[in-house]
C-alpha cells in the first residue's frame, strides 16, 4: 500500500486491533474488530472510535481529525494482516451510514490497482455481489484474499 499508516496494536488472534489517530482534534483511539459470523470463515469488519468509558466501538461519531486517508490505509493494512493469519476469511464491510459506506468505497478505489493484486473485491447492489468497479454505488463490500 502506498499510503502512510498508523502503528497497530492487536490481540493475539488479530480479531481486535487498535491505533491512535493524531490530528487537530487530538489523539483519538480507533478500533478495528473482526467479528465471526454464523457462516464459516465469514467475518464482519467493524470500525470506529473507541469509547473510553465502555471500551466499545462507536461507529457513529464523526471526529474529523484531518487524517482520513491515513486512517483508511491503516484499516486496509489490518485486512492484509488478518488474511495473512486467516487465509480463507471472507470479510464483509459496510459503513454505519451511507456516507461512511461511500467513504469506504473511495478508500477502496484509491488503492484499487494494488489491492486487486492480492484480493477479490466485490460490492453489493440489490442483494447481489458484483466485482468492484470505480464510480459504482454499493451497499456493502466483500473482500477475499487471492490464493
Amino acid at each position: 500500500m502506498k499510503f502512510e499508516k498508523y502503528q497497530l496494536e492487536s490481540d493475539r488472534k488479530l480479531l481486535l486491533l487498535e491505533f491512535t489517530s493524531i490530528g487537530p482534534k487530538g489523539r483519538i483511539k480507533k478500533v478495528v474488530q473482526y467479528a465471526e459470523t454464523n457462516l464459516n470463515n465469514y467475518y464482519n469488519l467493524g470500525f470506529g472510535d473507541k469509547d473510553e468509558r465502555t471500551g466499545e466501538i462507536d461507529d457513529i461519531v464523526i471526529t474529523n481529525n484531518g487524517d482520513s486517508q491515513k486512517i483508511l490505509a491503516t484499516v486496509a493494512s489490518t485486512v492484509y494482516a488478518f488474511t495473512d493469519k486467516y487465509k480463507d476469511a471472507m470479510i464483509y464491510a459496510k459503513g454505519s451510514t451511507n456516507v461512511r459506506t461511500r467513504l469506504y468505497r473511495i478508500g477502496i478505489t484509491n488503492d484499487l490497482l494494488e489491492s486487486r493484486k492480492d484480493f477479490h473485491i466485490f460490492g453489493l447492489i440489490d442483494n447481489q455481489w458484483h466485482e468492484f468497479r470505480k464510480h459504482s454505488e454499493y451497499e456493502a463490500f466483500l473482500i477475499i484474499r487471492k490464493k
